[in-house]
């Protein structure tokens, strides 16, 4: 088998492309949280916090913490300068950011066991029995049919005739 031919048998099973399809959707998935974070969340937490701000909103992509004690008007501008900075307001929004990921994720499992559950309580069909188990019935049903004690009688024989 050449390389080609069995890159293509590779590429064509369906987990590659169920994969394929999950890496989209989740970078798609990754840019709407990322909106969510960004445009929703942080400006009503700035707002909450604008107290901290100065009275104007706070935003903590913007938040840091010089360590050789020079004053920057921005985290760029600290960077730009070569300052030693830690950068807590961006890990904050990542921190955010990765829980809404995680709930969002928590969301889907729990959906998706919720209906495992569903069609794992469903009844199954009991299936039809075989020719081995319905013979079986049969013998069980005759043996009941019969009085205790009585002899068992095979077919072609006659009650009360015994042969010597």
């Amino acid at each position: 088998m050449s390389f080609l031919s069995e890159f293509k048998e590779f590429a064509a099973r369906g987990n590659v492309v169920d994969l394929a399809v999950g890496v989209i959707v989740g970078a798609a998935f990754g840019k709407i949280t990322t909106s969510l974070v960004d445009d929703l969340f942080m400006p009503i937490i700035g707002r909450i916090t604008s107290g901290f701000g100065g009275g104007k909103a706070l935003d903590f992509k913007d938040q840091f913490l010089v360590l050789d004690g020079r004053s920057f008007d921005s985290l760029a501008a600290a960077r730009a300068a070569g300052a030693p900075v830690i950068a807590f307001g961006n890990f904050i929004n990542q921190v955010i950011y990765f829980l809404l990921v995680a709930f969002a994720m928590f969301l889907l499992v729990k959906g998706i066991n919720s209906l495992r559950r569903q069609q794992a309580d469903a009844p199954a069909a009991a299936p039809e029995p075989s020719n081995e188990e319905k013979l079986l019935m049969e013998i069980r049903d005759v043996l009941k049919g019969q009085a205790p004690g009585a002899p068992i009688e095979s077919p072609g024989t006659r009650p009360g005739i015994t042969e010597a």
